[in-house]
């Protein structure tokens, strides 16, 4: 096995920056376009039709929404095969924000205008969904109790399973990184302008137990070289120690991962799927950033923490 020699304690500075740097930009992208959120939060309605041939997205949004008087959003999906008669044809959702969602007279107009405008392309309504806006604002609330749960969970295992070193200076350290993961997501839902929905939540929490689980293989290198060396090498050199030892299985698990969720966001862009795409895309970015923050974040705050603990 490689054997690695980088001092990441004396680069934290850098590995910081970088962080910081990344979640400025962030930053900027969520004031200037500001968080978007799916309708399953916000709460409004959904109508999908099913069509045949090429159809002009601009065109297609202008009939919807004179039709409904309303401001849409439309997400075209290209190629679907029919589950009724195993046709393929493309699918566009047509989603309603907002309070009002979409009447029956507005639903049979916007159909209407589709047929008229469009008599070659078949249009046929095949779904018509609808969230109150009350029971969205709960699922959204209940998602964001449900990662806040599972974060301080985490932070407490690892406390608990840690004490030897530290135990609440580990798990504090553990979940910063973890947090450090959850914002690198966030801005990407921000900076690709796709609405936080529910695809956001299971990134997250998926992303969580997946850094975590990096993050703890180095803790238990941190505590069998402890035992090894004892008060023989200084904090510093035994967190580097540990994480040059671990570094080439964390980047082999997450450069292995990222190559089947990138596969599978390839196609989905090749295929026009945004609803893959808004998980795959997502996913791909907490992945790297996960094993960045378990190798450059968790234990460089680990060691500043001991540090201050014995001056102090």
């Amino acid at each position: 096995m490689r054997t690695y020699n980088i001092d990441f304690i004396k680069n934290k500075k850098i590995f910081f920056g970088i962080s910081i740097s990344i979640m400025l930009i962030g930053i900027i992208f969520n004031v200037i376009f500001g968080t978007q959120l799916d309708i399953q939060f916000t709460g409004g309605a959904i109508v999908k039709y099913s069509y045949t041939g090429q159809i002009d997205e601009s065109s297609l949004k202008d009939v919807i929404q004179k039709a409904t008087y309303q401001t849409v959003s439309i997400q075209l999906n290209e190629n679907v095969v029919s589950s009724s008669d195993k046709e393929v044809k493309n699918n566009v959702s047509v989603e309603f924000s907002g309070n009002e969602g979409i009447s029956l007279e507005q639903q049979k107009s916007m159909t209407e205008s589709l047929t008229q405008t469009f008599p070659d392309n078949n249009f046929e309504s095949i779904e018509s969904i609808s969230v109150n806006p009350s029971m969205g604002k709960a699922f959204f609330m209940k998602c964001i109790v449900a990662i806040i749960l599972a974060s301080v969970l985490m932070m407490f295992y690892v406390a608990f399973r840690f004490k030897k070193i530290g135990g609440l200076s580990a798990g504090a350290a553990a979940l910063i990184a973890l947090l450090h993961d959850v914002i690198m997501v966030y801005f990407t839902f921000i900076i690709f302008r796709i609405p936080l929905n529910d695809s956001f939540i299971a990134v997250v929490l998926m992303i969580l137990g997946y850094s975590l689980n990096d993050t703890i293989v180095i803790y238990d290198r941190i505590r069998e070289n402890k035992k090894i060396f004892g008060d023989k090498i200084d904090i510093a050199t035994l967190v580097n120690k540990s994480i040059n030892q671990t570094l080439g299985r964390t980047i082999s698990t997450s450069v292995s991962t990222v190559i089947a969720i990138g596969t599978v966001l390839v196609v989905s862009i090749l295929f026009k799927l945004p609803s893959v795409v808004s998980f795959a895309l997502p996913m791909v970015v907490g992945i790297v950033a996960g094993c960045y923050s378990t190798i450059s974040i968790a234990g460089p705050l680990w060691v500043l923490w001991q540090e201050y603990k014995y001056k102090s």
